[in-house]
Formats: C-alpha cells, structure tokens, sequence
C-alpha cells in the first residue's frame, strides 16, 4: 500500500467533490471514509485508476452520508427543539429501527457501531471517538455488521442493553454541541421508558435530563466552554432537573442499580448543589466506586479521579489518576486540573498545553489553550 500516493491524492479528491457540490466538512468525511476502504481494499485488488477509484468510493460516501443526514433532519423536525416533561408523544418508526439494527446476528458492539451510523446519522469518524478506537478499525466494525445482517431476515429485534447504549452515545455526541440530536435521543428513551417498565431505562432518561437540563449554560456568548464549577446555575432548566430526579428516585426505590442510574445520581449530585462549593464530592466519590464496580471502564475511573481530588484533595486526586491509563483522551486535562489546584503550575501549563492538542473538539482545544496561556501569563508576572 503506498500511503505516500493516497496522501498525494487527498487535496485532489477533495477539490473534485467540492466542484461536484458537496460542502468542504462533508467533502472531507467521504474522502476519509474513502481512504479507509481504500486501505482495506487496495492490497488486495489495487485500482488501475488510483484518483478515479477514490473519486468514485467518495462521492458514493457522500451521498449516502447526505441522504442518512437529511432522514435524520426530516425525523427531528417533527419535534420541538426542546425536550418537553410529560407523557411521550405518538410513536414513529424510529425506535422500531434501533431496535431491528441491534439484530441478534450482531455482536452488540457491532449493533452499537451500525446503528449509529445508519440510524443516528452519525459519521465513522464520530463513533470512532466515542468508542476510543481509530477510525479504521470502527469503519471495519461497521463494514462487518453490514455484511452480517445483509442476508437476514429482520424479523427478530435486538436486546434493550443495546438500544439503551445507542441512545445514550447518539445523546453524548448531541450534548456535545448538536441539541437537537441530544433532543432526538430524549424522545426516543421517552417513546421507551413508556412501553418498557426497567429501571435502566428510566435511569437513563434521568440521566439525559439532568444533563440537558444545563445545555444554556454550558458556552459562553462567544461559543467558548463554561466548566461546570462556573456556569451560571441561575440557567439551568430546573423544571427539566426535578423531572430527572423524581425519575431517578422511582428507579433507585426498585433496587437494582444499573450503570445509568448510577451516572444519573452523580449528575443529581451536581444539580442538586446550589453553588459549586457545596457539591457532596465525598457522595459523588462513592457513587463512581459503585459505577467503577458495575462497568469497569477507565473513563469511569478517570472522572473518579477528579471526584477524589476533589473530595480529599488535589494529591489524592492525583493519586487515583496514577492508576488510570495515560493515553485515554483527557487524561493530560484532568492531571492539569489536578496539578494545578496543587500550586504545581508550570506542569500543570504544559500538560494543558498538551491537552489541547490533543482535544477530540475546537471548542475544547480552546478551552485548554487559554488555560495553559492564563498559567504562562500568571507565573510571567
């Protein structure tokens, strides 16, 4: 494979699909999905055509990411943009595919990858990340799942862990800056907690409102990032925060914890402090040891991190974070925050330079930028 002639072919791709119409950011998604195939196919069947074939695998990507897009724009404005408490609105067909596309024939992380993007309208590239994989290895996930189901009947609908876990990564990359992806993924788990009476699935519900009960205050006028210890609670949507909690609550009373009603208590910690002061840190430490418990993960384990130095200090915090592998993403972030409430500023400047560099987004890479700049500029003095 020689990556040196795809390099050289990518600006040229990415001309022609841009000529043919296609904006530049979607342009640019199909020619990287375009690369990926190339890099599955080529060894064994290499193109006479290089720039041909890649103009053609592009231009098919885009329009089948168009298409996928403009399904999901047409399901989303048929609600409002903001997720309203109450009963869940007459059902559509929605659900029904998330449910079809997490078809037992599939592993469920292969149901996860497929659904997303077939259903949600998210790119490669975004599961990608959400699942803290490369790009390839997730377009080969995605790639497998098709084959396995394409000779099925879909007569047999997948399992509720997996249709909980699409909707809860669609909610993530919606919280992330999309509301009305966010807004979607809601009413989806409403349409389910209505016919399915399971404490995750309420948990989750719970744990989507508290969320997005602080969307307003989460950026500033000029679109930079307001942590939580400094956003204006004042903006929080404190209708959307009790409906979460009285959720959570029904759920907690049935005694069977599950990983969502654990994530939604420690966002009902959150809300429920009316200044930053007066979090219960030391609550919020336990209920990540249960989450740590019940799913294993070292995103669990790294937010715990921040929890404990919080709770018992910045050394302790850091002392956690020792545990914690370093090459997940934001783990340079959290080992800055830690360094610096622990006076350590120099390291903690560099490792929020580092960060930066290192962020999935722009709004956090400018976040992390004017960290390390606000240290550099203190310790100039």
């Amino acid at each position: 494979m020689d990556e040196a002639l795809l390099r050289s072919l990518t600006p040229r791709v990415l001309t022609v699909l841009v000529r043919r119409g296609a904006d530049f950011a979607a342009a640019e998604d199909a020619v990287q999905d375009a690369l990926v195939e190339a890099l599955r196919v080529w060894p064994a069947d290499p193109p006479r055509d290089a720039k041909g074939w890649l103009v053609t695998v592009a231009w098919r990507k885009f329009l089948d990411a168009t298409r996928a897009d403009s399904a999901r724009r047409r399901r989303e404005d048929r609600v409002e943009e903001e997720p309203a408490p109450g009963p869940a609105p007459a059902a559509d067909d929605t659900l029904q595919l998330y449910f079809l596309c997490a078809h037992p024939s599939l592993t469920p992380a292969s149901a996860v990858a497929l659904t997303l993007r077939a259903v949600g309208g998210l790119t490669t590239r975004q599961i990608a990340e959400a699942y803290l994989v490369p790009e390839a290895t997730m377009a080969q996930r995605i790639s497998r799942g098709k084959r396995t189901v394409s000779g099925v009947r879909f007569d047999q609908p997948g399992d509720v862990a997996t249709v909980l876990r699409v909707l809860y990564l669609v909610f993530n990359e919606g919280y992330s800056g999309d509301v009305d992806l966010a807004a979607e993924a809601i009413r989806l788990t409403r349409q389910l907690a209505a016919v399915i009476d399971h404490p995750e699935v309420a948990g989750l519900l719970a744990l989507m409102l508290l969320h997005h009960a602080r969307r307003a205050a989460r950026t500033a006028s000029d679109g930079s990032l307001v942590p939580l210890a400094e956003q204006d609670r004042g903006r929080w949507d404190t209708a959307a925060i009790a409906e979460g909690v009285g959720i959570l609550q029904a759920a907690l009373a049935r005694d069977r914890l599950g990983e969502f009603q654990a994530q939604a208590a420690i966002a009902a910690l959150h809300a429920d402090a009316p200044t930053a002061e007066e979090t219960d840190w030391v609550q919020i430490v336990e209920w990540y040891d249960e989450l740590a418990r019940l799913t294993d993960s070292p995103v669990v384990r790294l937010n715990r991190a921040v929890a404990v130095g919080e709770a018992d200090g910045p050394r302790a915090g850091l002392a956690a974070l020792a545990a914690v592998d370093s090459s997940l993403p934001r783990h340079a972030a959290v080992a800055a925050y830690l360094h610096e409430r622990d006076g350590d500023l120099a390291t903690a400047a560099r490792l929020y330079a580092e960060a930066a560099r290192l962020a999935p987004n722009l709004a956090e890479r400018d976040h992390l930028t004017r960290q390390a700049a606000r240290l550099n500029a203190g310790r100039g003095r």
